[in-house]
């Protein structure tokens, strides 16, 4: 279903954004190893969240 799709992508959207703001943490307080491995699972939940929007997007458009 294209409602679980979406819900799949808000889900990687939101966890990629607590990833970015502990990396962001991190880096401001000189910690950069361990903001670079926020970062690494940021990009992770981004392209996880990419992917589901396109799976949501194409089932959306075939079931018009």
């Amino acid at each position: 279903m294209p409602k679980e799709s979406h819900t799949k992508a808000a889900e990687h959207h939101e966890n990629a954004a607590k990833s970015h703001r502990s990396a962001a943490e991190h880096h401001g307080k000189g910690d950069h190893e361990k903001g670079r491995e926020h970062s690494k699972t940021a990009h992770a939940h981004s392209q996880s969240a990419h992917e589901h929007s396109d799976a949501a997007h194409k089932k959306s458009s075939s079931a018009k």
